[in-house]
């Protein structure tokens, strides 16, 4: 078959468009790539793109395929090592609690959050997958 080369993007699906930039961009710092009001938000994450819907826009219709999902979705987010305990500092203190912190029985650690729509995020220390 032919070869995959990664994930490009990945959607979450949000109801505050206004609030989840504040969160993604202010705290976060996702740079705004663009998005159209009331439907989406695209961010650049590193070497990936997160994008935001609201998904009652997109399970209509349009000019792509229907698609949505109701619920928390969750994502995780890799840091380098020597940044890790920034984050785990950092987010606290712009009023986003940890929800809990994990240690990998192959190594590596993570802790988990929420965003403002209650999506589950997480950040990683390494890739905590096999290769």
């Amino acid at each position: 078959m032919p070869p995959l080369s990664g994930v490009l993007e990945t959607v979450l699906y949000v109801e505050d468009l206004a609030g989840a930039e504040g969160f993604y961009v202010g705290v976060l710092g996702f740079r705004k790539l663009s998005g159209e009001p009331g439907r989406s938000l695209f961010l650049r994450a590193g070497g990936s793109v997160l994008l935001l819907f609201r998904a009652e826009s997109t399970e209509r219709p349009g000019p792509l395929p229907p698609h949505g999902s109701r619920g928390p979705g969750h994502v995780c987010f890799q840091v380098p090592a020597r940044a890790y305990d920034g984050w785990r500092i950092y987010l606290p203190s712009r009023g986003v609690p940890v929800l809990q912190e994990q240690d990998w029985p192959a190594g590596g650690r993570s802790f988990y959050f929420h965003d403002p729509d209650g999506n589950l995020l997480e950040i990683a220390d390494r890739d905590l997958w096999p290769k």
